[in-house]
Formats: C-alpha cells, structure tokens, sequence
C-alpha cells in the first residue's frame, strides 16, 4: 500500500490521528518532523537557526522525498511542508493526501495549552496566537486544498474521541486498500 501523507497546519491533530491510525491498522508511522531531527541529529528548530527556512525546507524536501518512498505508513506532515517546492505534486504523485483540516479555534486551543513546546509560538500573547493562526491558515489554505480527501481533525481531544476518529479514518482511507 502506498504511504497515507496527513497535512495540516500545526495543532492539527497529524501525529495524533496518523499514530492512533498507524497503530490500529498495523501500518508504520513517521512523524516528517522527528524524522527529520533523527537524520540531521538536531532540532528543527536549529536546523531552521542554522539553515534558514531555505536551507531546513531543502532538507524537508530530501526527505519527504525518501519517506513516499515507504509502503503501508502513514506519514504526518509539517505544517508547512505542503506549501514548498513540488512537494504536494510528489506527495500526491507518491500516495494518498489527507487534509486533516482543523477548525482555527480548535487549533487556537490546542495550542495555547502547549505553546511552551513550539518556540515559534511560545512568546505569543492570545490575541496575537489567533492572529498568527488565522493569517497563516488563510496563506497555506490553496496548498492543503490540493490533497486529494479533507477530513475532520476536530474530535481528537480525549481517548475517546480519538478512538471514533481513528476507526472512521481507517475506514476511509485504509481498510479498502489493504
């Protein structure tokens, strides 16, 4: 089976739904993000210090092409990894694309709990995190459009909301491809 590319802005519910899904389907699960940090043995976002936005999406982009390479994975996307090079070309090109497409306020709150851990956001007063959201959402919204199916990432709050999600996800994109 080709590899399943769940995109979407951060806070979405990728690495959630695509583990949970992985899991549950006996598929392999790569997180485009930790992939990245465990081949460069750095962070991204001293890969970002280091490099520029240029040099990490070079980075981003060898190895999105390496992981479409893979069978039966699902794969969780970076955020922004849709809205560069040819990369949604390729990842449509390599398998299926999910837009895991996420209310703003869903992802406002998600984030808001766990701004700590994205530096990116961290310093963020609210009113400023929702501005940030809505503008970047607004910007990468015609490169997520391009995947091939949309699918709510609303209901992945608690175990068993993300149970009813995962087993409709399996449903539609896994179960009929096995």
């Amino acid at each position: 089976m080709r590899p399943i590319f769940l995109i979407g802005y951060m806070g979405s519910g990728k690495t959630t739904l695509g583990r949970a899904a992985g899991r549950a389907a006996a598929l392999d699960f790569v997180d485009l993000d930790l992939y990245i940090e465990n081949r460069f043995h750095s962070t991204v976002s001293r890969l970002f210090a280091e490099r520029g936005e240029h040099g990490f999406r070079m980075a981003e982009k060898a190895m999105l092409e390496e992981v479409a390479g893979f069978e039966n994975t699902v794969i969780a996307c970076g955020g922004g990894t849709p809205c560069f090079f040819d990369n949604m070309d390729l990842m449509n090109d390599s398998g299926v694309t999910v837009w895991l497409d996420t209310p703003a306020e869903c992802i406002f709150e998600r984030l808001r709990r766990n701004r700590s851990r994205r530096p990116l956001i961290a310093g963020m007063t609210d009113g400023e995190l929702r501005g940030f959201i809505a503008g970047a959402l607004a910007e990468r919204e015609p490169f997520y459009a391009r995947a091939a199916h949309r699918f709510s990432g609303e209901l992945l709050e608690d175990r068993r909301q993300i149970d009813v999600t995962v087993a409709d996800f399996v449903n539609m994109f896994i179960k009929n491809r096995l």
